[in-house]
């Protein structure tokens, strides 16, 4: 199988650069008549996926809401992943994990490995426990062609706090972050396939966002983030960004025409970026 990034750049150059988060919130399910349950979780998803997977460069799942039903909300999870990538849409497991040893490694078994009912194209992970805690994800995204999108510059507000912080060279711990990543990536061709995420609300920031890898830009479109922000915020790298909302296309539904159109728009309005 070719490498994640290089199934990505495909990926972005027929389909676009918009990535849709597929996030089941009680106050959505409300807004589309279902009820706050497995079975309106199911209609929901599946809905979504079947909308959007086949236009999507790549779709985003967050497990946390369904992983709040148990076992038959992740069983929903499965179903989600594997229609996805049916449909020809890649699929990043948001999942933020950040553990370390045999822990990390089981994580990374869990979104990563072909044999797993959860396997995806890529995950989500945090490094502040320190970057060489997500070696099992880096060596099992290696081994499966699969890709890690590490967290960098978040638009919480209680990011700063961590990110912003001095290490003890000088850097700022997201700069020491993308510094692991422009080593993980040197020398991939077309693109690596560690990517950073980094929020699209932000503001400016004086890092050096070009690490020859993909760029997840959260915040796009309903959370205030737009194309010009993007360009400004990532320059020369804005190429590399992979731009997702989750309720700039679910407010449309259940209308699945309304929610094509939507993701139909966001690529429109993104592909300048190329």
């Amino acid at each position: 199988m070719p490498s994640f990034g290089t199934r990505l750049v495909g990926a972005l150059a027929e389909r676009g650069p918009f990535c849709v988060g597929i996030d089941p919130h009680a106050a959505l399910l409300q807004e589309w008549g279902l009820d706050d349950d497995v079975a309106g979780l199911e209609t929901f998803a599946m809905s979504v996926v079947e909308a959007v997977a086949p236009l999507c460069s790549v779709v985003k799942p967050q497990s946390a809401f369904y992983e709040r039903f148990g076992s038959r909300g992740v069983a929903v999870l499965e179903r989600v992943v594997a229609a996805s990538r049916a449909a020809g849409a890649l699929v990043l497991m948001d999942v933020k994990r950040g553990d370390i040893g045999s822990t990390s490694q089981a994580y990374a078994d869990a979104y990563l490995d072909p044999t797993s009912s959860l396997a995806s194209d890529a995950v989500t992970v945090s490094p502040f426990l320190g970057f060489g805690s997500l070696d099992p994800f880096v060596d099992t995204a290696r081994r499966h062609d699969a890709g890690v999108f590490v967290l960098a510059l978040t638009s919480n507000k209680e990011g700063p706090e961590v990110q912003h912080a001095r290490t003890d060279t000088g850097e700022t711990v997201a700069d020491r972050v993308l510094d692991h990543l422009r080593a993980l990536n040197a020398g991939a061709e077309p693109l690596g396939s560690f990517g950073a995420v980094v929020g699209a609300t932000i503001g400016e920031t004086e890092s050096d966002l070009s690490f020859n890898g993909p760029i997840l830009a959260p915040g796009f479109g309903a959370q205030g983030g737009t194309t010009a922000d993007i360009r400004r915020i990532f320059g020369t790298a804005a190429g590399q960004v992979v731009a997702s909302s989750s309720r700039e296309v679910l407010r449309a539904g259940p209308d699945h025409d309304a929610m094509r159109d939507a993701v139909r728009r966001a690529n429109d309005d993104l592909r300048g970026l190329r």
